[in-house]
């Protein structure tokens, strides 16, 4: 039986009491207690390393707790594996998507099932995962290949995956960290007909204003300790949530002192570049950003902004157009020289191009600097002088990591994020190219984030600000480019959200404009 609450009349689906895990030199969750009621969003906030993920994965089944009880429908569990987890009702759908994009919808969502056993008739699965899909407003072609999918509509796979195995919990993992604005509204039009329904969801996120849109109660962690448990979303405002958050007050709009823009750093002329299938992404891409301005280029993701970052770094070839950093031409030049000429870059893709998995954090952080002195000595690397000079960065940027010598793959998407700007803006760059700087980081880091980079701003860099949060763009950025499918709309500096908002869906701003005037 479910455990019911005398006072409220409510039902417990889940229930977790003094829960503690410990890895080597972190105590992750220090006696959390976290209940799950039946029918709601309840949200689990906390800084990067609170213990929220751990907690969860708990419950998944992913790791098992040194100390504490699990409770599920008033059963009390210890789950051996996710298999264990999700045959009691618990399903959980990480950040980062686990399919095989070569295989389609519905094997997919089989695939590790006990049936079908031998044969597949895959027209009758078809139907029975599109009936599912109808259900719960989950919009994707059954007989479709992952790789043909959007990146919103490999989440709804993800999620059909546990609907199908029968979850009635479901534990959403920053669910909304790769999805567009059109594709978060959908996400949440789908938890909210799954909560009509009776399912409950975990929602974690840092993003507080999803939170109060989605949630109906939030639980707060802050170092492994519960700070607040399962507060009402209307009883609290999203100032109070930060400070639970991070023990401190937290200035949502940042201070952006005027800066005069001096000579242009980066000059972009009629760029054109393919994706990775060999389609046009950039079609005369034209943009320039100037010494000591912050400017921001919008757009839906997968419009060609990824693409124009890495052809502007020298990840990827230019077919047409031509590159000027410092008034020297970088069209299609070594990595190496545009790191000479001091250009970073914060990649979109922290794990395949911002990082190297495997390597400690040392070994990242130098990656730029290790053949030069002091920490480059011909062909040797100087240790003790590459432990002095990551041990700072890890103290500057506050990385939370058992030691420097740690493999980066065992960091926190947020704290990975920390490594790259660390060795990014410590090599004081001429031209900044950040692609989503503060994707996946809680509150208080993503306002650490943006004071660096209006910093670099005020020290002389030209920074080209590429994000899908319009807010941080308006915030931040003195100029706004917009960009639909590879090509450049219109340029936008008085902050105008509905011409930005237009230019996004495809209308050039002097269409805008015109129809202004008529």
């Amino acid at each position: 039986m479910d455990q019911v609450n005398s006072t409220n009349g409510y039902k417990n689906v889940v229930s977790m009491r003094g829960i503690i895990k410990r890895f080597p030199g972190v105590l992750a969750n220090d006696q959390v207690d976290f209940d799950l009621r039946q029918g709601e969003v309840h949200a689990l906030l906390g800084e990067n390393g609170a213990g929220k993920s751990t907690l969860m994965n708990v419950l998944a089944g992913l790791y098992r707790a040194e100390g504490g009880t699990t409770m599920v429908h008033g059963q009390v569990v210890n789950f051996g594996s996710p298999r264990e987890a999700i045959e009691a009702g618990i399903g959980m759908v990480h950040q980062h998507f686990m399919l095989v994009p070569s295989q389609s919808v519905t094997e997919n969502v089989l695939l590790g099932l006990d049936e079908p056993r031998f044969r597949m008739n895959l027209s009758r699965y078809n139907r029975k995962i599109e009936e599912i899909a109808q259900q719960y407003g989950l919009h994707v072609d059954p007989a479709a290949r992952i790789w043909q999918l959007t990146v919103g509509e490999q989440q709804r796979v993800e999620i059909l995956k546990m609907l199908y195995r029968g979850a009635d919990v479901l534990i959403m993992d920053e669910p909304t960290a790769v999805l567009a604005p059109s594709e978060i509204e959908e996400l949440f039009k789908t938890l909210r007909s799954m909560t009509v329904q009776g399912k409950s969801i975990v929602f974690i996120s840092h993003k507080l204003h999803e939170v109060m849109d989605i949630s109906d109660r939030v639980t707060v962690l802050q170092k492994g300790k519960v700070t607040s448990a399962g507060i009402e979303t209307k009883d609290i405002t999203r100032a109070d949530l930060a400070r639970l958050m991070v023990g401190r007050d937290v200035v949502f709009r940042v201070e952006k002192k005027a800066v005069d823009a001096g000579d242009v750093v980066l000059s972009v002329e009629d760029l054109k570049a393919d994706n990775d299938k060999g389609l046009p992404a950039l079609n005369g891409v034209s943009l320039e950003v100037r010494q000591g301005e912050i400017v921001g280029l919008a757009g839906v993701a997968g419009n060609g902004q990824s693409e124009l970052a890495e052809t502007l770094a020298g990840l990827r070839l230019a077919l047409e157009g031509r590159i000027t950093v410092n008034s020297q031409d970088a069209t299609n030049k070594p990595v190496k020289l545009g790191i000479r000429q001091g250009i970073s870059l914060i990649p979109a893709d922290r794990t395949q191009v911002g990082t190297a998995p495997n390597l400690s954090v040392t070994d990242n952080v130098i990656m730029k600097n290790y053949d030069q002195e002091p920490i480059g000595q011909g062909w040797i690397v100087n240790s003790l002088e590459a432990i002095k000079y990551a041990s700072e960065l890890k103290e500057a940027y506050d990385i939370i990591v058992p030691n420097i010598d740690t493999s980066v793959r065992l960091l926190s998407g947020g704290n990975l994020q920390k490594v790259i700007l660390a060795r990014e803006i410590s090599s004081e760059p001429r031209l900044m190219i950040a692609v989503q700087p503060t994707r996946g980081l809680d509150v208080g880091a993503i306002e650490g984030v943006q004071k660096l980079l209006l910093a670099q701003r005020e020290a002389g860099a030209a920074i080209l600000l590429i994000s899908e949060e319009l807010e941080e763009l308006l915030s931040l950025s003195d100029r706004i480019y917009v960009i639909y499918e590879g090509e450049i709309m219109g340029e936008v500096v008085d902050g105008d959200i509905d011409k930005i908002g237009q230019m996004m869906t495809g209308t050039r701003l002097e269409q805008i404009e015109a129809q202004g005037v008529a």
